[in-house]
């Protein structure tokens, strides 16, 4: 079963996520990866090198600051994204924040599963569950009772 994983880490943290990759590339295999800009270089770069032709297809998109942090957040918003990995630095604020903060509200409002370290991106990719094609994503009720709202403006 394919799956749809995004990749973002912070300049201070994606040689943590790099070396990740390269203790995991076999559980990458057979996944559709999306990254932003510099990790997703890197990312493709130890895959190539680990298992040639047999890489995953890894999808770079803007560099955070430059938007995509929002360009992943879209998709996880869209149902296009499966996991989510982001190795944060959160020893310092980044200047663009608030994209920061809004990737992490909707990986939790969509109930994707979401790593910001090694061990817990190793809990997920060893959990039973990464590979059980009978297992159904389930979004909270909440989305969809938020988007069939009424309002008082909402014609009869």
């Amino acid at each position: 079963m394919i799956k749809n994983i995004a990749f973002v880490a912070h300049d201070a943290r994606k040689v943590e996520l790099t070396d990740w990759v390269r203790r995991n590339a076999a559980l990458l295999r057979g996944n559709e990866l999306f990254c932003t800009g510099t990790t997703g270089r890197l990312i493709e770069a130890c895959l190539t090198e680990i298992l040639g032709s047999e890489s995953p297809r890894v999808n770079r998109l803007l560099s955070g600051p430059l938007g995509g942090d929002a360009q992943i957040g879209a998709m996880i918003a869209e149902g296009k994204i499966d996991m989510l990995i982001f190795f944060c630095d959160n020893l310092i604020v980044q200047g663009h924040q608030s994209d920061i903060q809004g990737l992490v509200r909707l990986a939790s409002l969509y109930n994707i599963p979401f790593a910001t370290n090694a061990s817990t991106a190793d809990f997920l990719f060893n959990s039973t569950l990464f590979k059980d094609p009978y297992y159904i994503h389930q979004l909270p009720r909440c989305i969809e009772r938020y988007r069939t709202r009424r309002l008082e403006s909402d014609p009869q």
